[in-house]
């Protein structure tokens, strides 16, 4: 796949992170990334708002703004890791699916696996591996791809290379994966290594920044060789050609619409 093939995204989660300081709705959040010059969305259950009952009409807000969605992302309470809420969130999996099915070629990004009871490490991998792999049969019943997100957030599951190693063994061939540049680099991980060994798996990628700390920075004032990831991925076999850029800076904080049009035009300035 050629760089004029690349489509660029823009992930809601710029907005997410501020909590109750967002006011606005998903109409706001379309504008503002259509504003910033995107070509898609991937919107989560947390702000899809009044249009998760409504697909039609938010396929025609799309439309109208001249955006596809590229994901529909969820997370959920129990870190897909407690073996008695999963037939709750195979519900919710299922719910998301039939959502996304309205939206030729989206896919379902499912959050992080991540600790939040007590127990053995390595069952938790086992539970999140039955959780992620029966989602993905429930998305190919309705022809949607199901992909894992995994991050470096508190108590993840998956912050080493050993940890996506781990999952990535018990996960069935079909089920995806996004990475996320920032969340790799903050897992002290050669995100080309990491990329390589589980190219087959990826899907589409989530580009964000860091600097050398850790710390969230604005995409190319990192430690982000965001060119050589984007090749890394352009070839990789199952690339469905998104680039959707997540921004968690302070920045992004202070003003999440000028964030998002600023990454998008550090991309323009390289070739993307």
């Amino acid at each position: 796949m050629k760089n004029a093939e690349l489509q660029i995204g823009c992930q809601t989660f710029t907005w997410e992170m501020l909590g109750t300081g967002w006011r606005g709705g998903p109409d706001d959040l379309v504008r503002a990334i259509a504003d910033g010059g995107y070509a898609g969305i991937e919107i989560t259950d947390t702000m899809i708002g009044h249009y998760a009952l409504e697909p039609a009409d938010f396929a025609r807000t799309l439309t109208d703004a001249g955006l596809a969605l590229v994901s529909f992302a969820f997370g959920s309470a129990s870190g897909f890791t407690v073996a008695e809420k999963i037939a709750s969130d195979l519900d919710t999996a299922r719910r998301w699916v039939d959502f996304a099915a309205n939206f030729p070629g989206a896919m379902i990004s499912m959050g992080s696996a991540t600790v939040v009871s007590d127990g053995p490490r390595d069952k938790k991998f086992a539970i999140a591996a039955e959780c992620y792999n029966r989602a993905t049969e429930i998305g190919q019943s309705a022809g949607v791809t199901v992909a894992v997100h995994p991050s470096s957030h508190h108590n993840t599951l998956l912050f080493t290379r050993n940890d996506y190693d781990r999952l990535f063994a018990l996960l069935d061939p079909q089920v995806g994966w996004v990475p996320d540049t920032g969340h790799i680099l903050r897992g002290g991980q050669q995100i080309g290594d990491t990329l390589a060994a589980h190219r087959d798996r990826i899907r589409y990628v989530h580009l964000k920044d860091v600097d050398a700390g850790g710390t969230w920075a604005m995409l190319g004032e990192g430690v982000c060789d965001v060119p050589a990831v984007i090749s890394a991925v352009q070839d990789a076999p199952n690339f469905i050609g998104w680039i959707v850029v997540e921004e968690e800076s302070d920045h992004a904080a202070t003003n999440p619409a000028a964030a998002v049009r600023t990454n998008r035009e550090t991309l323009r300035h390289l070739g993307f």
